[in-house]
């Protein structure tokens, strides 16, 4: 590959679409492995979405990331991650639109997705208390770091024993779709399926790794902020597995997945910012975070606390045959992709 500091803008733009078509396809494929997965190991859909099929398909921001962090890029690493949460919410918004049985809040609302969604939120709200703290670091780290892995493993611990040993469940209606598993004996070969979990997984990365160069370079060669390419592009490009995967998912019939990947690879992209931190070298990654950065950190919490609502709620019907909350996620998301551009 020629190096990308030679590279035009076409050349830019060929690599990040390619990319972009590669994260699509890959993503595509691995929603059907992610459930039979979660179906052979007994993990459950909502577990299965938010730890494997919401880190496989984040794979290719998070390197994405914490590649523009390792090279000082700091403000593309944290709005990617940011932005990719917010682009992933809005998708969810889009998948109900696709089930018409009734609002997919509704119809998905389940104990582990709910547990996944106060992780977000906590998570979030680590990121944006951050930058107000000390600039204090430790072998370049930032003590929120730590803290960030450490909640996010406690929160996924919390969310399997809230799938094992419910204290309290959501009324089953007519429109809940139960998470049930297949029958095992028509799906492939444990090994197998993990085989190729693994193959996609690292196609995934690999994706990622090469379209941080080119996202760079388009931010370069065209004078957009790092913080508009990462928020617009490479957030978008990336998340695109999220889109497919959800809207594939409830196709399926596997709803909790859909809704489980979304917020469980929202809950795993803020581990982006923790990963990022550790990467950039000149100190607090935090600190580094701009106006518009922070403003798209509060949208993807008001967002989050908005799902959550709506997951408690449980609308059936709303306008449009999709929930309230959804139509607040496509206008807070739009709104706010236009005030970034304008």
């Amino acid at each position: 590959m020629l190096n990308p500091d030679s590279w035009t803008l076409l050349q830019a733009v060929l690599v990040f679409s390619s990319c972009a078509l590669v994260i699509a396809i890959a993503g595509t494929r691995i929603t059907r492995v992610v459930d039979q997965l979660a179906d052979r190991t007994g993990i459950g859909e909502a577990a299965a979405g938010a730890v494997l099929l919401g880190a496989a398909t984040s794979i290719g921001g998070s390197v994405l990331s914490v590649t523009a962090a390792w090279h000082g890029n700091a403000e593309l690493a944290v709005s990617n991650a940011l932005g990719g949460i917010a682009v992933q919410t809005f998708f969810l918004a889009v998948a109900d639109m696709v089930y018409r049985r009734a609002n997919l809040e509704h119809a998905a609302a389940s104990v582990p997705n709910m547990m996944q969604n106060a992780l977000l939120i906590t998570l979030l709200a680590l990121i944006m208390t951050a930058p107000l703290l000390p600039e204090v670091t430790l072998w370049g780290i930032h003590p929120v770091t730590p803290l960030l892995f450490i909640a996010y493993v406690y929160g996924i611990h919390l969310s399997q024993g809230a799938h094992n040993s419910p204290m309290w469940a959501p009324t089953r209606t007519r429109e809940t779709s139960e998470d049930k598993p297949d029958d095992t004996s028509q799906m492939s070969s444990m090994a197998r399926l993990w085989s190729e979990f693994a193959l996609l997984f690292i196609i995934l990365g690999v994706a990622g790794w090469t379209l941080e160069p080119s996202a760079t370079v388009i931010a370069a060669k065209t004078g957009l902020t790092q913080t508009i390419v990462g928020v617009m592009l490479t957030a978008i490009s990336t998340s695109i597995p999220e889109l497919v995967t959800s809207i594939a998912a409830v196709r399926r019939g596997a709803l909790t997945l859909a809704v489980g990947g979304i917020i469980g690879g929202n809950a795993f992209d803020t581990l982006f910012t923790a990963a990022s931190d550790v990467a950039y070298r000149e100190g607090s990654i935090y600190h580094t975070m701009t106006d518009d950065t922070l403003f798209w950190a509060g949208l993807t919490l008001l967002m989050s606390g908005i799902l959550m609502m709506g997951l408690i709620r449980r609308e059936r019907q709303g306008p449009g045959r999709i929930g309230v909350e959804s139509v607040l996620l496509i206008l807070l998301y739009l709104g706010g992709a236009w005030l970034l551009l304008y």
